[in-house]
């Protein structure tokens, strides 16, 4: 023993040269070939397509594990090629099966999916799965391998499920294993290979809840801004308060919405790498990251007002519906983004106790419409310009631009047409000290718009217009000398007229 009290030598021991591939490798599925776990993934899917399916899957999970996989294997499983799978250990065993060794795919994991993944990657020499009798896993898993491959054999696992084949294996392929199972297992068999764990950072967990997002829950702060409330301590602190209760509604719901999209995301150039497309967070704790941020922001929301609370209630349901239906619905979907928009604007004036006028609430339907068709557009050029005809988990096809892009240059110039006539109304007139000043306003929005759309059309958009924005030095520009012109048409009584 050495001074750790570990065996001397076991933590590097190798099964070398011709030897060891002499020995078939067998290799998990589940957490270790794939960084996700396909039964809940099924599982999501079923409820996707129906969430009365809850009810039956509580059903199955009394009746055994075995019954579970298999009902639910019948009616939702997963793409084989769309899988994250691991990509070193996947070089490796590509590199194993090259060299002529054996390679058995054992996993808990049902038969339809392995058998998918074996055909999908045609490096196996044969499928140990779950069946309708029979949950492969842990003894059971072990006694099939015995039954297939004999005594001596090398397995890759990822769990302490897994520690019994490990110490009936002639050597073992460690995989995202956490370090005090690595050092058990180091004690106990020969390791051939070690693939460390990769944990989720904080910088994960940041993209994952989307908190770049929160610029759009700014637009709470309209109507303080509209109402030129924005010297009030008090009427600024709650659209604060506010403020972050949306924001963490609204990562909860893109947790939730990434976790519903995971195959089109999977198949999408750029999204493929969220967090939970690629596998990089768990499931289950982006499950439990949506609980924790749900309530804090519903706490949050009682403590502005009830009303408010009720309008979070709201926003929640609509973005819920919006992520499980709706947003499969061609045009729907963005109707329903510009609603979802249009009411972080009247949550804010809820907060503060003021009205929302009606041309507010017109021009910010029109406006966001734009916005939602340039997301809409700006995918279809990037899905054209791939070579691509329809869109995946949406009803948008490549040859609906011709009827888009007027559909959207429409939204937007309706949006200038309604703030000239806001500018015109006896109430703007009698409330801003220089009102003629706003038609500078309604120039700068022409320009905006037209240039985003131009973006769009040259392929140059990002995915969301509004981060687009930010990060064009354009838009700030334009979008700041606007804000500007608004406080001084308001502030300052100039001899000007139009």
């Amino acid at each position: 023993l050495d001074d750790m009290g570990n065996r001397k030598g076991m933590a590097v021991m190798k099964v070398d040269g011709e030897n060891h591939r002499s020995k078939p490798l067998v290799v998990d599925l589940d957490g270790t070939l794939i960084f996700t776990d396909t039964l809940v993934e099924s599982i999501l899917r079923l409820i996707k397509q129906s969430p009365l399916n809850i009810f039956k899957i509580l059903l199955w999970i009394f009746k055994g594990r075995s019954l579970l996989k298999s009902e639910v294997a019948m009616r939702s499983g997963v793409e084989s090629t769309l899988l994250p799978y691991h990509p070193d250990l996947l070089e490796y065993l590509q590199a194993e099966k090259k060299a002529g060794r054996t390679i058995i795919l054992a996993t808990a994991a049902h038969q339809s999916i392995a058998d998918g993944v074996a055909e999908h990657l045609g490096i196996f020499d044969g499928v140990l799965a779950t069946n309708s009798d029979v949950n492969l896993k842990g003894t059971a898993k072990l006694d099939a391998i015995r039954h297939r491959v004999g005594e001596d054999f090398v397995y890759a696992g990822d769990s302490s499920a897994d520690i019994p084949i490990w110490q009936s294996a002639s050597a073992a392929i460690l995989v995202g294993v956490s370090p005090s199972l690595t050092q058990r297992m180091r004690n106990q068999v020969p390791i051939e290979k070690e693939f460390p764990k990769k944990s989720a950072d904080f910088w994960m967990w940041i993209r994952a809840l989307r908190i770049h997002q929160w610029l759009k829950n700014l637009l709470i702060f309209v109507p303080l801004l509209t109402a030129f409330s924005f010297t009030e301590f008090s009427a600024f602190a709650t659209i604060g308060v506010a403020f972050l209760a949306f924001s963490f509604a609204a990562s909860a719901t893109y947790v939730v919405n990434d976790l519903w999209d995971l195959e089109s995301d999977r198949a999408h150039p750029r999204k493929r790498l969220r967090p939970f497309a690629s596998a990089a967070i768990p499931i289950f704790n982006g499950l439990a990251m949506t609980v924790l941020l749900l309530i804090v922001a519903l706490l949050l929301a009682w403590g502005v007002s009830l009303a408010f609370f009720l309008v979070l209630i709201l926003y929640i349901l609509l973005t819920s519906i919006y992520s499980w239906m709706l947003k499969e619905y061609v045009l729907i979907d963005v109707l329903m983004l510009a609603i979802l928009y249009t009411l972080r604007i009247f949550a804010g004036s809820v907060a503060i106790g003021v009205s929302t006028s009606s041309w507010l609430l017109a021009f910010s339907i029109f406006i966001f419409l734009s916005l939602a068709l340039i997301k809409r557009c700006s995918e279809l050029v990037s899905l054209g310009s791939s070579g691509g005809v329809v869109t995946r988990g949406r009803d948008y096809r490549v040859t609906d631009l011709v009827v888009l892009w007027p559909l959207g240059v429409g939204a937007a110039l309706s949006s200038v047409v309604v703030f000239g006539l806001f500018v015109t109304t006896p109430e703007t007139q009698a409330r801003y000290a220089t009102p003629a000043m706003l038609w500078f306003v309604a120039i700068g929005l022409i320009y905006w718009l037209a240039r985003l759309w131009i973006k769009t059309s040259r392929g140059e958009m990002h995915d969301d217009p509004v981060i687009y924005a930010v990060k064009d030095f354009g838009s700030r520009v334009t979008v700041c000398g606007m804000i500007v012109v608004v406080l001084i048409s308001h502030f300052v009584s100039l001899e000007f007229s139009l």
